[in-house]
């Protein structure tokens, strides 16, 4: 197994990677449709397009693109629902905490980078313990260019005041080691995510692909 050299931080995306936020998207939109007498839908209906934020809950839900002329109204209200109920069903990935203890016992600095906007980011980190040692939280609005753009994952570098180079960046997303790359990290794609239903992770040019939180401590171990 190949073994990344010289390590000295991780960076992780949120959703899809570390938790599982699905069931809290789901029900956020869901609840829009019970509100307007439409027949809710499960949460299997969601799950694939939980890593696309309001617009793939509004698409599923309602057949909505951004362009829509409702989609803007549906978006706020979707985001009002999600903020009451984003800590509900919530939940880490299995395997998630006892890897974030075992970067922590190796005193290896771990953080966040996410799209998600600094509205949600803030108040569900804040709101989980698994985020207690976290050492930077990056949000999607923190810089002016949110993943695939490098900005977040740079702000992040030099905030721990490591070197890109010497980072990790692990996510369940192809926006995601596209980051990565033009940040200069090394990428590692969690396939254990989300992973839309036409994802073709091996055309994404990570450096390398895990299949549980775990095997990530198999790349960056001495």
């Amino acid at each position: 197994m190949m073994k990344f050299q010289n390590i000295q931080a991780v960076l992780f995306d949120l959703d899809g990677t570390l938790i599982d936020s699905a069931p809290d998207l789901g029900a956020a939109v869901d609840k829009m449709r019970v509100d307007r007498g439409m027949p809710s839908l499960p949460l299997l209906h969601y799950r694939p397009m939980a890593g696309a934020g309001a617009r793939g809950m509004i698409g599923l839900a309602f057949g909505f693109t951004p362009e829509h002329p409702e989609y803007d109204a549906l978006k706020e209200e979707f985001f009002c629902n999600y903020e009451n109920c984003m800590t509900e069903r919530t939940f880490a990935f299995e395997g998630v905490s006892q890897m974030i203890e075992a970067l922590v016992s190796a005193k290896l600095p771990w953080g966040v980078v996410t799209n998600k906007s600094k509205r949600f980011a803030e108040p569900l980190t804040q709101g989980m313990s698994l985020f207690e040692t976290a050492a930077v939280v990056i949000s999607g609005d923190t810089t002016p260019h949110a993943k695939p753009h490098p900005a977040p994952l740079l702000e992040a570098a030099r905030r721990l005041g490591i070197a890109p180079e010497a980072c990790v960046y692990v996510g369940d997303d192809e926006r995601d080691i596209v980051a990565g790359h033009a940040a200069n990290m090394k990428t590692v794609a969690a396939t254990y995510g989300y992973l839309g239903a036409h994802s073709d992770v091996e055309k994404w040019g990570a450096h390398a692909q895990i299949h549980s939180p775990s095997e990530l401590l198999n790349l960056i171990s001495s």
